[in-house]
């Protein structure tokens, strides 16, 4: 297992992360904990989820995840054994997140119930890598090809933003902090003012990422590199597709696809799909399976930090683990490049 740092925390994170989105959706509590054994077991020391998992979001569910891993960590008492990440919401509709609003903003006072209930579910006195889930400016974050431009006056001021993660580190409820579908502009504003004002520095980025979603490549990588701000890949097997077990057009009985069809609204176009059946060829042609090939190229990139996998079956894990053992050669580098050249990135997200 590698060890990288964790931006310029101090801290070192494996090169593979264990996410947590299915828990309390799709997985049991039974489940989950045995998913976190068998992480741990591997070698594995990091861990994130959010305040708003499960995945899709719902009222009803909201916060199982946290719940689930406060429980696994208050049967096992392993609590320094790992690295542990969750996030606050940005603007949203989802009023069940918060007690007194029904519009869920990244306000003083969102940040510090949202912080609050976090280490409630969770089970734990701190939390290690808190991050912005998405803006709280109107940004278009998800699913867009074209930027449109919104009203600065309409958000948070980022100062106050900072400030009030600020005063959760000087409590020691979290001791780092990290953002999330943001873009280079955000990131390096972030970088500024907290530099300016003396007030903490974002360590990581968790954005999509992956042989069929580009865009960090463009212009955040260079700022991840230069800054100290890696990358937290999601999404690397691209909801899926990218294991192959969608090439014959259909949803396998069970799987995301089937169960929550409107997750692969990003993938649907027949663009899309082509471009991922075209990499699950290359891996197959490179002697490799596709999962092989979509988790390993993005744990190679040199601004990732760790590669963010899940899984619904401890076989799944073992699977996705196993996937970056393998060494990523020059052939595959160059097939990877030739796939770019092909398709551009066609997924429609940050």
């Amino acid at each position: 297992m590698q060890y990288r740092p964790l931006g310029r925390t101090g801290l070192s994170v494996t090169s593979i992360c264990l996410g947590t989105m299915t828990w309390g959706e799709q997985n049991t509590e039974a489940q989950a904990h045995k998913q976190l054994d068998y992480a741990l077991d591997r070698g594995i020391n990091f861990i994130d989820t959010a305040e708003m998992y499960p995945v899709p979001a719902r009222a009803e569910t909201q916060g199982r995840t946290e719940e689930y891993i406060g429980s696994w960590i208050k049967a096992r008492g392993r609590r320094d054994d790992f690295i542990l990440a969750s996030k606050v919401a940005g603007r949203s509709e989802m009023e069940w997140l918060r007690s007194d609003t029904n519009k869920v903003r990244q306000t003083a006072a969102q940040i510090n119930e949202a912080v609050e209930k976090s280490l409630r579910r969770l089970n734990t006195d701190y939390i290690d890598l808190y991050q912005l889930h998405w803006p709280d400016r109107p940004l278009q974050g998800f699913g867009f090809h074209s930027y449109d431009d919104y009203d600065m006056a309409d958000t948070v001021d980022m100062v106050d933003i900072l400030g009030a993660l600020q005063r959760h580190i000087e409590k020691g409820n979290i001791r780092h902090i990290g953002l999330s579908n943001e873009s280079p502009w955000g990131t390096m504003k972030f970088l500024e003012l907290s530099g300016k004002h003396g007030l903490p520095r974002v360590a990581s980025i968790q954005n999509v990422y992956s042989l069929l979603a580009r865009r960090f490549d463009y212009g955040a990588a260079e700022v991840a590199m230069r800054e100290g701000v890696g990358l937290l890949p999601y999404s690397s097997l691209a909801m899926g597709l990218l294991s192959g077990k969608y090439d014959d057009g259909k949803a396998p009985k069970g799987s995301r696809g089937d169960l929550f069809p409107q997750f692969l609204g990003r993938y649907e176009l027949a663009q899309e799909l082509h471009a991922a059946k075209a990499c699950n060829d290359a891996a197959r042609d490179l002697g490799i399976t596709p999962t092989q090939f979509a988790y390993k190229f993005a744990q190679s990139r040199d601004f990732v930090t760790s590669n963010i996998i899940g899984a619904t079956t401890l076989e799944q894990l073992s699977e996705n683990i196993d996937a970056h053992d393998i060494e990523w050669t020059d052939e595959m580098e160059k097939a990877a490049s030739d796939l770019h050249k092909r398709f551009r990135s066609p997924v429609a997200s940050a």
